[in-house]
């Protein structure tokens, strides 16, 4: 029947490039690069002109199902980060941390914004830049990703200041929900569905960003509580069900009641997992697996949906904004740890660990799958900024921890 071997088509197809990308995945671990470089390749040398159902004129992946895809993956992602992350130590950096994610992720949007606006110009056909695209630009890019960092710095795993390593990992908790959420507000914009007054914007932000942390902190505290106490639905074959269940229930709440599903889903972890009674090491077992699936899934898809030749045509596009990025990246840092505790080193370093990453990707497809008319043109140019970052910025970490002396700290 046709629905059976559509269905076969895509266990087999996505199957097999899920498992190459595990491979691959492993192989950049043991060639000390990111996995995330040679998974996003593999996405664009692979074919997305499959008809799963002969006859039926579709591609094997489809913009709305990337879009899908890369909400889910996201969430999936974040809850384990909140899960993985030690409020003890994240503490004595959370001021510098917070600053960095709100105010300096807001500056860098809004600066990249102007520099679009300035330039006048996108890789978008004829179209010129709106108040909204370049919005949107900026809001796309100025997230950072810690686990593409950490990966990078894995060679110097225990010799770098942990004050340094907690700072970036905290920052980039943080300044996911930001980005989301200027993206958002961006694509309302040009849909014609949110004012473009400036104080009704910063409300609509200020707003998502509360919600979703007060039902995230909810959400984890009630988790915790259904848990403790109950040995069986904390044994292993139970707890990825139940953590699961409870972290769809959250996310989809949140979205229906107008907060951020993304920062609902990162409390919700890190509340659950530091609790005083909470067994992280369990739930981060029960997770992982999880996790690094729907990161993998969320690489595959964006290459699929991208063509190369897009990739080379906005490249000119990307290398501005790269560059623009690192000057904006250093200013908001020298200008926002002033006073910190952080010596000029660490803040060379911080300044060059802003790689991005994840979010831009699922923004990038969030963009193309919706009727504003820029929106494809997104993806390529967001791949193009993260391959450059991978590329330039990312091989470059270890050795300027090296030079900068900070791979000799405790």
């Amino acid at each position: 029947m046709p629905v059976s071997s559509s269905l076969a088509l895509y266990l087999t197809v996505f199957g097999a490039l899920l498992l190459v990308a595990v491979l691959l995945d492993d192989m950049a671990d043991r060639l000390r690069m990111p996995g995330i470089l040679l998974v996003l390749v593999l996405g664009l040398l692979s074919e997305n002109d499959i008809d799963p159902v002969p006859g039926g004129g579709h591609r094997l992946l489809s913009l709305v199902q990337a879009d899908e895809i890369a909400q889910l993956a996201l969430v999936l992602v974040l809850f384990f980060g909140g899960l993985t992350t030690n409020w003890a130590s994240m503490r004595p950096v959370l001021r510098p941390a917070f600053r960095l994610a709100s105010v300096g992720s807001l500056l860098t949007a809004l600066l990249l914004m102007g520099l679009v606006v300035g330039l006048g110009a996108l890789p978008v056909g004829n179209l010129n830049p709106s108040i909204s695209v370049a919005l949107f630009v900026g809001a796309m890019l100025c997230s950072t990703d810690a686990s593409a960092v950490m990966a990078l710095l894995r060679p110097l795993a225990g010799h770098l200041p942990r004050r340094l390593t907690d700072l970036i990992e905290c920052e980039s908790a943080f300044n996911d929900p930001v980005a989301v959420l200027l993206a958002g507000l961006a694509l309302a914009m040009a849909s014609g569905h949110a004012a473009a007054t400036g104080p009704e914007l910063i409300t609509e932000v200020i707003r998502q960003f509360l919600l979703g942390a007060l039902l995230g902190f909810l959400g984890g505290s009630l988790a915790r509580q259904l848990l403790e106490g109950r040995r069986s639905l904390t044994e292993p074959p139970m707890l990825p069900v139940v953590s699961l269940a409870m972290l769809f229930l959250l996310v989809g709440a949140t979205e229906l009641l107008g907060g951020s599903p993304l920062l609902a889903a990162y409390l919700a972890g890190l509340v659950l997992a530091n609790g005083a009674e909470a067994d992280r090491s369990v739930l981060v077992m029960a997770h992982a697996g999880f996790a690094k699936m729907a990161e993998l899934m969320l690489f595959l898809c964006l290459g699929l949906v991208v063509r190369p030749d897009h990739v080379v045509a906005s490249l000119g596009w990307a290398v501005v904004l790269f560059l623009a990025m690192q000057l904006v990246r250093w200013l908001i840092v020298e200008v926002l740890l002033v006073r910190s505790g952080f010596a000029r080193p660490a803040r060379v370093m911080i300044t060059f660990a802003g790689l991005r990453g994840a979010v831009p990707i699922a923004l990038a497809i969030q963009a193309a799958a919706s009727p504003v008319p820029w929106g494809r043109a997104m993806p390529p140019l967001a791949l193009g900024v993260v391959l450059l970052g991978l590329l330039l910025q990312g091989f470059a970490l270890v050795p300027l921890a090296r030079r900068l002396g900070l791979a000799s700290a405790g």
